[in-house]
């Protein structure tokens, strides 16, 4: 059945596609933009053999606005999670080309007939990146940074080569990935480099429908299928929304300098080693005086690709995460090299976030951060300068 129906779409006339009220829209060029909520951008290959060729969006929590635009005409609709959106591209008057735009459905394991509560040993180290142990393939045992702006497993090139003894293929098959005691299905990516003594990166998409509890002060991680009421009841926690960009998770928070405050989404980072990063384009935009925060020091970066980022690291007066406010700390203004196409934000990285016990609720979408024993430690860029 399923063959007959993709053998009749690509048979059937654009004028059957109308009568079936599925849109149709107009390109001259193969090339076209999908745009996500914040004005996430996607290129796109149009594709007239794949019958549909889908287009799979980041992590909903609501009905979103998508913009698909061609060279010489565009499509605007809502969608939300679970639902697709099919429509037509007629490629040069005559190619149609099916194309679906999907949005996952929201997952919730708090339902399951044997509950979870799983401890793993989770540290960090001197260079602020988290790590924990995976067993890959039933094998391999390696060491991962677990990142909150990842996805998927990635391995290093190096551990790829020195660690990995499994047959594996990238990109396309899914392995078994031991976490605990629990164990999760997964592709691999290879980047160039990770965090500092790790072997690569470990999605927080591997836990969705969960709820992720970061221990700093016991070295733990602990991933349940229910919220424990102990946690929930807990008043030292405090409660914030999460906001899923391109499936990376935002918090909202504040910066000050003198009498200026701004308020917006700060991309929540468990792999970024420092404080925080400043978008230049967005503290430009509200007229934030970056003129007047002290320089410490400039340096360039390396992103995961290998990719150099200039990066300056100044004196920020006052940084708000809701009701608990960090003074004096040394953040970096990023100029270039921004990860995000079409996104400007910015970012809090593990220099801050491991300073509060976390608990990422991947159910409802929310995160409760408290603080703990590393709260008033130094910073690290405050250690290498004196401060």
């Amino acid at each position: 059945m399923k063959i007959t129906l993709i053998l009749w779409l690509a048979l059937v006339p654009v004028s059957g596609f109308c009568q079936h009220k599925i849109p149709v829209i107009h390109a001259t060029s193969n090339q076209a933009k999908i745009y996500e909520q914040h004005n996430v951008l996607s290129d796109w290959h149009i594709n007239p053999k794949l019958k549909p060729d889908i287009f799979l969006t980041g992590k909903l929590t609501r009905s979103e606005t998508i913009k698909f635009r061609t060279d010489v005409d565009s499509l605007s609709f809502r969608i939300g999670p679970g639902q697709h959106k099919d429509f037509v591209v007629l490629l040069n008057g005559k190619d149609s080309c099916l194309t679906r735009i999907e949005c996952p459905e929201l997952k919730d394991l708090s339902k399951l007939s044997v509950e979870v509560h799983d401890t793993i040993a989770f540290f960090i180290n001197k260079f602020n990146t988290n790590y924990l142990p995976v067993v890959l393939n039933g094998t391999d045992s390696l060491i991962l940074n677990f990142d909150s702006g990842a996805t998927e497993i990635c391995i290093t090139n190096d551990a790829l080569k020195q660690k990995v003894k499994s047959h594996r293929k990238l990109y396309n098959t899914a392995y078994d990935i031991k976490v605990g005691n629990q164990t999760f299905k997964s592709k691999l990516y290879d980047i160039a480099i990770a965090g500092n003594e790790v072997d690569g990166l470990l999605g927080w998409n591997l836990f969705d429908g969960m709820i992720v509890e970061l221990d700093y002060d016991h070295n733990r991680m602990i991933v349940h299928s229910k919220m424990p009421g102990l946690l929930l009841h807990d008043v030292g926690y405090s409660r914030f929304k999460l906001t899923f960009i391109k499936n990376k998770p935002f918090i909202e928070s504040t910066i000050n300098q003198g009498n200026h405050t701004d308020k917006s989404l700060f991309f929540f980072d468990l792999g970024y080693q420092r404080t925080v990063m400043l978008d230049n384009d967005v503290l430009t935009a509200s007229k934030f005086p970056t003129g007047k925060m002290r320089v410490i020091k400039k340096i360039i970066m390396h992103g995961t690709k290998g990719n150099e980022v200039p990066v300056i690291t100044a004196n920020l007066e006052s940084l708000k995460i809701g009701k608990f406010e960090l003074k004096d700390v040394p953040a970096q203004i990023m100029t270039q090299g921004k990860p995000m196409a079409g996104v400007k934000v910015h970012y809090l990285g593990t220099d801050v976030l491991k300073r509060f016990n976390t608990v990422l609720d991947f159910q409802k979408n929310v995160i409760y951060l408290k603080p703990n024993k590393l709260y008033d430690t130094e910073y690290a860029d405050q250690k290498k300068d004196g401060a």
